[in-house]
């Protein structure tokens, strides 16, 4: 159980920072720090049990149907990750309390933040192969809000649009992959697909399974053609790149390719396909660090340029290569998040990183140089560091690389190349940094940082530093548990020292530190022209590669779009009603319908007398909805009334229930948003039409009659055909028969909705939820011109002109007709009947969503007397709140199953005798009820903001009297009117 809660701890601490107050800085670095030290704490805590070959496991039900298990599983080098992720958040925390300023928001910062960590801990320790592409994905979700996390910054959207979009589709194939795997394995769990290598290598879809794992894997660690997006991402906030771009996000990659590493490699294909990716980046990634003229910039090449060298030693299928690679993992995180965190505060203290115009910041800022020198000594593979020692190992299996002579002979040659200019950019980020003459001519004067922001890079680089003089007594042992669990018992011999004599990687490790100090100088001496000229791909820009395609895919989406939909709603009807039939007709012509063997019940001559009534309503609207707006929707009403009276008929309460509430609060939304639809002109112009315009105007109708009287005669064909049909087993018996048993609960139809079918509609009310908040987007923003809109008072026929506006307006007709007081009177007494329908709603007809629409009909009820005064200013209802608590109710009941080790939503029953009371019944679908319940109000309480909205505008209310709970309105009377589609 402790391994959930190594995942379960920042994701309650991302939820607590979310909830702190806004200039609370304090609060929610201590918040965030503890989190991550108790993740520390907690995964110290395991070490025992994985340091000789061990491995902890934890198991949740989670869709046995399909044979999954959410499961965590902790080795040794998910150990050495786990702590690294957990480590280097603590130390990015305290820099991030001194980086960040008062003004930025920063309990979304931390609240981001730590569910990055959660998302990072579930792919590290995911026993499970699918589970791990889905902790994956939310990798990229997180990272993107993090990485726009300035989002006023145009350069911070661009740079999480593209990290998203790449990482993503690279996670989709990661996806498809692990599917493959499953396939060919029989099992996602990631025990057995590690067990079935020979299994995996010689099966016929092995390189398909290899290119999509290596799309998810090079696209998230930034690897060549993929790269292009790291970069961009530099416009997050420096404790985020510190974070993301070091130790956790950019590893997932190479993380990933040594998980799998017994199953995947050992063949040429890897060898080709991962080896190659790794000595393009490696190179191309150094080469463009040379070059950048924001210290972030080459920071982010240089990642590149490390990542592409630990893909390198992993493609070339060699066990002491795998252990070189696990060994630089963890010294790249170290001296990269120290360099990082200089850079932040060379930024934080002389408001600039560009490198051309910083200098001599070593006298105002000794210890930040200082700091920063051993740490880009590291990168660079200075001796007595721990990069040398890694650096070295990457020269080691260079040189001692099996194959042909250009592998032998070109693989060293090119590292070497590769490390000088690694040692290059490495002198230029500190000599035009820190050395030189002072500058002049920064924005902010120059001083040294508070210490306790210093301390994060310091730790770093105090451990640069020991585990490059002590490499065997201090990463030794975590190396060897980490190489144990992926090798097994292929652990290679090694000897981890600093001294090995001198030998052939010395020398290289010499003769790179000779060639990068000389073409550092030689870039000095404005060699910089002839050096792009050597290498073209230094021209080649990424993002606009990027961008070009995603507009030309754009452009594409468009032209498919028109020419398969319209912007008009009649059109768009047209078409989704073609398809269905055309499916159903497809689906008939195969099948037929089903057998109809129950007899027909004798014809009730007032059930006749209630489907004729709404017939007529139904046809009625479809005739009126030309002329008259509000007729059309009293007869639509009319006809959603007679469908209750048929639910009810036909002994079905808790549809009637439910239809009738449906009915009420939708027509009358919509009645409230009839003023704002533009008037009808084709009435008014029928007259002066031309004849073929007439023909093709009568010509279109006769069509769509045509096409609904198809789709409406065929869907009553198969109601009629279903209704008919014998009961004998199949699907609805086993709802009936289990219902009790299994959902515990009488009201069958209520037990499917929250347990049997609970995930849909989980679904279903975030559907709505999304729905009320893109209204209330939508309608926030939409201003109509005053003569398009259909005023009440303007009848067919009367043109535009618009009497002087009453001032009682404001407020919808029903006020002026109904005492506000009774209807005020109305809402305790709707409230508790809303109630009651939702506690009686699982043996009993009602119900989280009836009992919502209830007491949505009396908000309705309450702005109809009092119009926007009460919606805007006195309603104490904050709608996105309790759609948010509606949503994390229903995912809670979800939860509480799978902590009893049972499928997600199942019902989890308690009984308990209370003194007085007698026996109490509890169950989680009355969380998830509840859940349904907040949502509904939230949604209804937001359409009506939606149209309060409106109402201020039209009659331009004072907007101090616009504000409902942080949803403000700005005074609506200075804006300039619409004339562009934008503004509408």
């Amino acid at each position: 159980m402790s391994l959930a809660w190594i995942i379960i701890l920042p994701l309650m601490g991302c939820l607590l920072a979310a909830l702190l107050p806004r200039h609370s800085r304090n609060a929610e670095a201590w918040l965030a720090g503890a989190v991550a030290l108790g993740c520390c704490a907690l995964i110290g805590t395991l070490y025992p049990q994985i340091a000789n070959g061990g491995v902890v496991r934890t198991a949740f039900i989670w869709a046995p149907a399909l044979g999954l298990e959410f499961t965590l599983r902790m080795d040794g080098y998910a150990w050495l990750f786990a702590m690294l992720i957990s480590a280097m958040g603590t130390l990015v925390v305290l820099y991030a309390r001194y980086y960040m300023s008062p003004q930025d928001p920063v309990p979304r910062f931390f609240s981001f933040l730590l569910a990055f960590m959660a998302a990072m801990l579930g792919v590290v320790l995911s026993g499970n192969l699918v589970q791990l592409a889905l902790f994956w994905e939310l990798t990229s979700l997180v990272s993107f809000l993090l990485i726009g996390y300035w989002h006023h910054r145009v350069d911070a959207r661009r740079g999480a649009r593209m990290a998203l979009t790449v990482t993503a589709a690279g996670g989709l194939c990661l996806l498809a992959g692990v599917l493959l795997i499953g396939r060919i394995v029989g099992s996602y769990d990631l025990d057995t697909v590690l067990a079935s290598g020979d299994t995996l290598r010689n099966h016929p879809w092995y390189l398909a399974v290899l290119i999509l794992i290596a799309l998810g894997a090079l696209t998230k660690s930034a690897q060549v053609p993929f790269h292009f997006w790291l970069p961009h991402a530099m416009a997050a906030p420096t404790p985020v790149s510190a974070y993301l771009h070091s130790a956790t996000m950019v590893k997932l990659g190479v993380f990933l390719l040594v998980r799998l590493w017994p199953v995947l490699s050992g063949t040429n294909a890897w060898f080709w396909l991962i080896g190659g990716a790794g000595l393009c980046s490696l190179v191309l990634g150094a080469y463009a660090a040379m070059f950048q003229k924001d210290m972030k910039g080459v920071l982010a090449y240089s990642t590149i340029s490390h990542l592409g060298l630990i893909t390198l030693l992993l493609g070339l299928n060699s066990t002491l290569a795998l252990l070189a690679a696990i060994f630089h993992i963890a010294n790249h995180a170290t001296f990269k998040a120290s360099l990082f965190m200089a850079a932040g505060i060379v930024d934080h203290e002389t408001g600039t990183r560009n490198l051309t115009r910083l200098s001599g910041l070593r006298y105002a800022m000794p210890i930040t140089a200082t700091l920063a020198t051993v740490a880009a000594a590291a990168m660079a593979g200075v001796p007595l560091l721990n990069g040398f020692i890694s650096k070295e190992m990457f020269f080691t299996e260079t040189v001692f690389v099996s194959g042909n002579m250009a592998a032998r002979i070109g693989l060293p040659a090119i590292a070497v190349i590769a490390s000088m200019f690694s040692v290059a950019y490495s002198l230029r980020f500190i000599l035009q940094v820190f050395f030189g003459p002072p500058a002049q001519d920064l924005p902010r004067s120059p001083h040294e940082a508070p210490r306790w922001m210093l301390l994060p890079s310091a730790l770093l680089v105090l451990s640069c530093l020991v585990v490059g003089i002590f490499p065997a007594q201090t990463i030794g042992p975590l190396l060897d548990t980490a190489a144990i669990a992926v090798l097994g018992p292929q652990m290679p011999a090694h000897d981890l020292a600093l001294w090995h004599g001198f030998n052939l990687p010395l020398a290289m490790s010499l003769l790179a530190m000779a060639g990068g100090i000389i073409i550092y100088f030689g870039l000095r001496l404005r060699l910089r022209r002839l050096a792009a000229a050597v290498v073209p791909g230094y021209q080649l820009d990424g993002k606009r590669v990027f961008e070009s395609v995603l507009d030309r895919a754009t452009a594409l989406a468009r032209r498919l779009t028109n020419a398969v939909s319209s912007v008009r709603l009649q059109v768009q009807l047209l078409l989704l009603l073609l398809a269905i039939f055309l499916s159903a007709l497809f689906a008939l012509r195969l099948h037929g319908l089903p057998p109809a063997n129950l007899p027909l019940t004798r014809i009730d001559p007032a059930f006749v007398l209630v489907w004729l009534v709404g017939a007529v309503c139904a046809i009625g609207a479809a005739v009126q909805a030309k002329y008259h707006r509000l007729a059309a929707l009293v007869m639509s009403g009319a006809a959603g009334l007679a469908t209750s009276l048929t639910f009810a008929w036909f002994s079905a309460p808790d549809l009637a229930l439910t239809q009738l509430a449906v009915e009420v609060v939708t027509v009358v939304l919509i009645l409230l948003g009839l003023r704002w639809l533009p008037r009808r002109k084709e009435a008014d112009d029928w007259e002066t039409r031309s004849l073929p315009l007439r023909l093709r105007a009568r010509t279109r109708r006769m069509r769509d009659l045509l096409l609904a009287g198809c789709a409406g005669l065929g869907l009553a064909a198969l109601t009629y055909t279903v209704l008919r049909r014998q009961l004998n087993g199949g699907i609805a018996s086993f709802f009936i028969e289990n219902s009790i048993p299994l959902g515990g609960g009488s009201n069958v139809i209520n037990v499917i909705l929250v347990d049997f079918r609970g995930f849909d509609t989980m679904g279903e009310i975030t559907v709505l939820g999304i729905v009320a908040l893109t209204v209330y987007a939508l309608l926030r923003r939409f201003r109509p011109a005053p003569e398009s809109i259909a005023l009440p008072h303007q009848q067919r026929g009367a043109g535009t002109a618009a009497a002087a506006p009453d001032p009682r307006a404001a407020l919808p007709t029903g006020a002026l007709m109904v005492p506000a007081l009774l209807v005020r009177m109305l809402l305790p007494v709707a409230g508790m009947i809303s109630l009651f329908y939702l506690l009686r709603g699982h043996n009993l007809p009602g119900g989280g969503f009836v009992g919502g629409l209830v007491m949505a009909t009396a908000m309705i009820l309450q702005y109809l007397v009092s119009g926007t005064i009460w919606a805007e200013a006195r309603a104490r209802l904050r709608p996105q709140h309790w759609i948010a608590f509606g949503l994390l109710c229903a995912a809670g009941a979800g939860l509480s199953a799978w902590l009893a080790t049972r499928p997600f939503l199942s019902a989890l029953a308690l009984h308990a005798q209370l003194p007085l009371i007698g026996e109490l019944h509890l169950s989680t679908v009355l969380l998830f009820d509840l859940g349904v319940y907040m949502l509904v109000i939230g949604a209804a309480g937001l359409i009506l903001v939606a149209l309060a909205h409106q109402s201020l505008r039209r009659h331009r209310l004072p907007a101090g009297a616009a504000n409902l709970g942080k949803l403000t309105i700005q005074p609506f009377a200075n804006l300039p009117p619409a004339t562009t589609p934008e503004d509408h």
